[in-house]
């Protein structure tokens, strides 16, 4: 299903678009405006990839291992403790 959109030109525009009759000016809007939502679409998922990389690095970063350190060991202390 599909829904009406309405924006405003210039008359002078419109004046212009009328002398070019041939040319299917619905159509053009509307691949020009798909061209341009295709493209928005693509930088947004960039920059969330963007995000999710630096979110990784740091995620790393955060996971190093710490010498003499035993997660086993801290499991069995903490159920000992009970």
């Amino acid at each position: 299903m599909s829904v009406v959109v309405s924006f405003r030109i210039s008359r002078k525009l419109k004046k212009r678009m009328d002398e070019l009759r041939h040319i299917n000016w619905s159509e053009v809007v509307r691949r020009a405006i798909q061209e341009v939502v295709m493209r928005e679409e693509a930088k947004m998922r960039r920059k969330n990839l963007e995000a999710i990389k630096r979110a990784s690095l740091r995620c790393r970063e955060l996971s190093r291992r710490v010498e003499g350190w035993s997660s086993t060991r801290e499991i069995r202390r903490w159920r000992e403790q009970r």
